[in-house]
This record gives C-alpha cells, structure tokens and sequence, in this order.
C-alpha cells in the first residue's frame, strides 16, 4: 500500500503529461464510496487501470491475470500496486508453472476470498470483464467473473453489503500516441442486492443476468465499431471533417467528440441500410482525397480557407515574428528535453509490436527518463553554481520550456503545411484546383448525407410513435 501510495501523485503527473486532455465526465460517480466494483472496456492494458486509479481518491484493489506477477520484481511490483493475481487455463498449460484444474479452481477461490474481504471494508476493487486487452473500438463478449465476484460477496452478507457495480467506458483517441486525448465515462451505478431474488433461484442465470446489464451499460458510454472498415471509415471522416460536421465542437470538452463518433456509427449503419451507394461513394472519394494528399504531403487544414489579403499578411507577420523570436526557447527546451523525450518511443519499438503496450511502456519508460534526467541536470547545475536560486530556477525551467518546445514545433509544422499549400497553388495551380474539388465534393456528399440521416431518423422517430 506504500508503493500505491508513493506512486499516485507521480503517475498522475505523468498522465496529465501523457494526454493532451483527460476528460471524466460526472466525476461525482467514480468517487463513490465503496464497496464498490469498477467493471471497465480493456482497450489499452495497463494504462486503463491508471486513467481510473489515478483520478479516484479512494485506493483501488486491481483483479490482474496470474502471468504478471511470475516474474518476481514485476511480481513485487504488482503486489505493492494492490493487484491480485487470478489464473485462467490459457496461461497455465504452457510455461513453467502448469496447474490442474483443480488447483487453478482453488486459487481462484482464494483470490474471490481477498476480493470479498476487500469488500467487507468498505474497498474498491476494479475488474477487466473482457478478460484480455485489445486496441479496438469494440467491446468484446464479457466473461462472467465480474457478476459471480460481486454476487459472491453480496450473497457471503446475505445481501446487506450495499456493494455497487460502477462500468466505466474508457475511450482513447489515439492510443498509441504521446499528446492524445481519452475520456473516461462512468455509467449509471448497478446495485447489486437487485439481483438478490434471482440470485437464490438460480445462481449461474443471476451473473448472466448481471453481466448482460454491465455490458448494456458499457456499450451506452464507448464507441463501438463492427469492424476495422468501418472504424478507418469514421475515424478518417472525424479527423479530415469533424470540425465541418460538429461546428458548435466545445473546445474545452471531449464529450462532443465522442457524441460525434457515435453518431457517425449510427449513420454508417442507416446508409448500409437504406443507400448503400451513397456510402460507397463517400468512402471511395475520402479514401482517393486522403491519398492524394500523403502524395503531395500535405494535409486537409492546410487546405482550409484564409484570411482575406490584408488579414492574412498580418497574420503571416505575427507567426513569424513568434517563431523567430520564439527560436532560443525552442532550442533550449529541445536541448533539455530531447533525451528523455525520445528514449520512451525507442524502448517501446524495440520492446514490442503489440499496440496494446505502447502507451504503458511510453508512460512507463517517460517516468523514468525525465525523472532521471531533471535529476542528473538539476544536480549538475547546482554543482557548478552552488546556489539553490539558480538552481530552483533551472529546474522549473524544464518542463516549461520542454512543452513550449512541443508546441513550438507542431506550430512550425502547421506553418510549413500552408506554405506548401500555397506553393502548390503557384507552381502548380491545376493540382491544386484538383485538390479543392475533391474536397469539396466530399464536404457536399457529407452534408447531404448529414440531411437525409437527419430527415430518415425523425421518419423513424415518426412512425414508431
């Protein structure tokens, strides 16, 4: 618990570092007091407990599978990080330790044993009903685990325990990547003593019955694809014009992202229905703009309208005067700050493929490097100057000038994008021209789109009255 304790404030920083925003809505439901079961979507390995750990106040007790803890430091680690290990066959048969299915049986029981204890305290524990962890939009079937553990401990208590059910969608943006955005979004809470009159009839038909509503309420707060086709689809129209499809956009929440994602879904679903042709189109026509954009590396905002002449000088004097002017804080936040900023990437290409690791060991690894690289330099500094001023001063100037570095740098980005733009347009006015075609050609389709969606929903809405 001392490791637990030690850790929440330094992971906190670090997520808050990590994401661009980290968004919970109705956050009064995730600091519910226990007992209580935290039942979430699995998308993102161990970066998906330390998003809802992170942001409760209460400790939170974790259900891992058994295969983290056979190395013993990890294991150390897992256990002062308030994990309990279960074991599923799968991980059993093959490795060093084979178990029986009796013997699998009985630790698992001994693990629900800790869990209904936790519970009789008045804890927190968070379980993964998926049972393994995929980078997918999707919820994928819910084992059964969650339901027995939460009735189990009920039923020990005859039902007077007072333990909830909390199911947290957690959506990520873009998982893989440093300065991305996720949304936490707790659903209603489950009471579990509800299931108590099912549960004395027929045990096995009470956790289907309760692990059925934890996934209806899981779907109600994720984005949800069928299928790889239809998430390149949503996510290239969300990315390329999400900003022409959701203009009223809150920059300051990630909720109308999400409700546009959503609503996408629902409209690919009522075109494959209702004009599949339409669809088609849209998805050839964005597959061939997109192409023709990498071709000429570019990218869709550079191709956004500007400013009126005068307007645009203006603007253009400005960006330039902030980007020389800004150039010696640049270089000094990249001189800092480009070891143990590219160090993380480096570890996670080399230490896996799977893109459900990425981000734990991005995070993982950041914490360590920055930490021990401010260390080192803080120390230096201090060597050499021998006064805490300069040296306090040095220190808080890391991380400042290592964001200002970040945002300096996509600045430029964006500003090279428009200067390629414009001088496409020069040198090539009919590739150009080709490109604005396109382009509005599909901001047309999507539009109409959006309208016949709009016009056949409220049909619907009509004629199911």
């Amino acid at each position: 618990m001392l490791f637990y304790t030690f850790m929440k404030p330094v992971v906190q920083v670090a997520l808050r570092v990590f994401f661009r925003k980290l968004e919970i809505r109705r956050r009064n439901r995730l600091q519910t007091n226990g007992p209580l079961l935290i039942a979430s979507n699995h998308p993102n390995t161990l970066m998906d407990p330390l998003v809802v750990a992170a942001n409760r106040r209460e400790p939170v007790f974790f259900l891992a599978k058994s295969t983290f803890f056979k190395n013993p430091i990890l294991r150390a680690v897992m256990e002062s990080g308030n994990c309990i290990p279960v074991y599923r066959r799968q991980d059993t048969e093959s490795g060093a330790e084979k178990l029986t299915p009796e013997e699998i049986t009985a630790r698992n029981e001994a693990a629900f044993s800790r869990s209904y204890d936790h519970f009789d305290r008045g804890g927190t524990l968070m379980i993964f009903p998926e049972g393994t962890s995929v980078s997918e939009r999707r919820l994928r079937p819910l084992k059964t685990g969650a339901a027995r553990i939460a009735l189990g401990a009920e039923a020990r208590r005859d039902f007077t325990l007072g333990l909830h059910i909390l199911p947290i969608g957690i959506n990520y943006f873009d998982p893989t990547h440093f300065r991305s955005d996720v949304l936490v979004n707790p659903a209603r809470l489950i009471r579990v003593a509800d299931y108590a009159d099912a549960y004395r009839q027929d045990p096995e038909a009470a956790a289907d019955a309760l692990t059925e509503e934890i996934r209806q309420r899981l779907e109600k707060h994720l984005v949800i694809t069928r299928d790889a086709s239809e998430d390149e689809l949503v996510l290239n129209i969300e990315r390329t014009f999400g900003d022409h499809l959701n203009p009223d956009d809150d920059p300051d929440t990630l909720y109308d992202n999400f409700q546009l994602s959503r609503t996408l879904l629902q409209a690919v679903a009522y075109f494959e229905q209702h004009d599949p042709n339409r669809l088609n189109e849209v998805r050839e026509k964005l597959t061939a703009y997109l192409a023709h954009l990498r071709r000429l590396r570019l990218t869709d905002e550079a191709l956004e309208p500007q400013e009126p002449r005068s307007s645009r000088l203006s603007r253009t004097v400005r960006t330039t005067a902030k980007l020389v002017l800004g150039l010696p804080v640049y270089l000094y936040g990249v001189v800092n700050n480009y070891v143990p900023y590219i160090l993380p990437s480096v570890v996670a290409k080399r230490a896996t493929k799977d893109v459900e690791f990425v981000a734990p060991l991005l995070l993982s690894v950041g914490i360590i490097t920055f930490s021990a690289s401010y260390a080192a330099q803080t120390a230096l500094v201090h060597h050499y100057t021998n006064d805490w001023r300069w040296t306090a001063l040095y220190f808080l100037s890391l991380p400042i000038t290592g964001f200002y570095a970040l945002s300096y740098w996509n600045n430029l980005e964006a500003r090279r994008y428009r200067l390629r733009a414009s001088q496409l347009f020069r040198q090539q006015p009919a590739e150009g021209e080709s490109l604005l075609r396109q382009r509005a050609d599909i901001l047309r389709l999507l539009s109409e789109a959006s309208q016949e969606y709009l016009v056949g929903r409220q049909k619907s809405a009509t004629n199911g009255k």
